[in-house]
């Protein structure tokens, strides 16, 4: 059976866990941490990263630094994982679906001015598949309304929009280190700070609400509670499994990216005669190879094909349901346009995962409605 996920194993990660257990710091804020969030800062180009527990809280933390409050407005794409919507909700805001771009699954940039009103108070674009959505217009927007431009980056990493890394180009950004991404930790992900109002209220509200960051570096003599926060900060034992990876960082995108174009010349010829729509990258994105996705012509079509894999012993999942079609949808937000992509276009997907260190692919089949 080919499984969904493999998640990524250097054959680092023993050795600096071990290390991390003779140096006796698991908690977080240890060495591997400082490592991590060094490597994140310096390749991405943020003025500050800080790793979390994962990139739901990344995303929690961006709703508190954006002070959404009760009544608030935040448009984001309805395509897109719960935990988009969830850490806006969490904080009281109606969330305002924007339909998609069928050529890239990224928030159609279009539509996004007719959804802002006197409430909105920031947009957040979902890179899907490691794709940059248009992000010109998406910061356009925001300074022409002042509001909060906060990228969706989980499937980002190492993915460029105009020379710029991916999560960097808006006032915040968030990383995703779950198993299923390019690089891992089990569970975690990352914030980071690319406008400086945030810097300093970021490292409260992950240290739980407290100015312990601020002791330690000798610029308080105690240190004690002063904002609102949570326990955002993961194990230093994570954070050991995760700087192996990000050591492999060049080394395993340009294998993703050998296998991604390996697909799409294989897979070709069947654009060509219409069977499947592949993946669109524009000439302005330099893409991350996170996955490699074909969309089929009707429901029955992607049965045949999961019959098929299944068959051939490979395991396939569903992706998304638009967010403004569930139920929670439904009762959190609203959906700006009536007839749109993400409503009327009901094709099958079939994505395929591609493996960092091996010549296998994984496949996962997913529908848009």
């Amino acid at each position: 059976m080919i499984l969904f996920n493999i998640p990524l194993v250097t054959g680092k990660e023993i050795g600096y866990i071990q290390q991390a257990i003779v140096n006796k710091k698991f908690c977080g804020d240890g060495s591997f941490t400082k490592k991590c969030n060094e490597w994140l800062e310096d390749h991405i180009k943020t003025k500050k990263a800080l790793l979390t527990t994962s990139c739901t809280h990344a995303l929690e933390m961006a709703a508190i630094l954006a002070d959404v409050q009760e009544g608030d407005e935040v448009i984001m794409p309805s395509f897109t994982f719960v935990t988009t919507a969830n850490a806006f909700v969490l904080k009281g805001a109606k969330v305002v679906f924007v339909d998609i771009r069928p050529e890239t699954m990224n928030v159609d940039e279009t539509k996004i001015e007719e959804a802002i009103t006197d409430k909105t108070k920031a947009i957040i674009p979902v890179h899907y598949a490691g794709i940059c959505c248009d992000m010109d217009v998406i910061i356009e927007l925001a300074k022409k309304y002042n509001f909060l431009v906060i990228e969706d980056a989980a499937q980002g990493i190492m993915a460029n929009y105009k020379g710029k890394a991916l999560g960097s180009i808006g006032h915040i950004g968030c990383y995703s280190f779950h198993e299923t991404k390019n690089y891992t930790c089990g569970e975690g992900g990352a914030i980071l700070i690319n406008d400086e109002r945030f810097l300093e209220r970021a490292e409260i509200i992950r240290e739980k609400g407290t100015n312990r960051l601020r002791f330690l570096k000798g610029q308080v003599d105690k240190y004690t509670w002063v904002d609102i926060g949570s326990s955002y900060l993961p194990s230093e034992l994570n954070a050991a499994f995760l700087y192996a990876n990000l050591q492999m960082a060049e080394e395993v995108k340009k294998k993703r990216l050998y296998l991604w174009n390996r697909y799409y010349v294989n897979l070709e010829k069947l654009k060509l005669k219409g069977s499947v729509e592949l993946p669109y990258i524009p000439s302005h994105c330099e893409h991350n190879a996170h996955m490699f996705y074909i969309k089929l012509k009707d429901i029955e079509e992607r049965q045949n094909v999961i019959k098929f894999l299944k068959d051939n012993g490979i395991q396939t999942v569903f992706h998304y349901i638009p967010l403004h079609s569930s139920l929670a949808g439904k009762r959190f937000g609203r959906f700006f346009v009536e007839r749109t992509v993400a409503r009327l276009f009901k094709p099958a997907f079939t994505k395929i995962i591609i493996e960092c260190l091996g010549e296998k692919c994984i496949i996962m089949s997913f529908r848009s409605c």
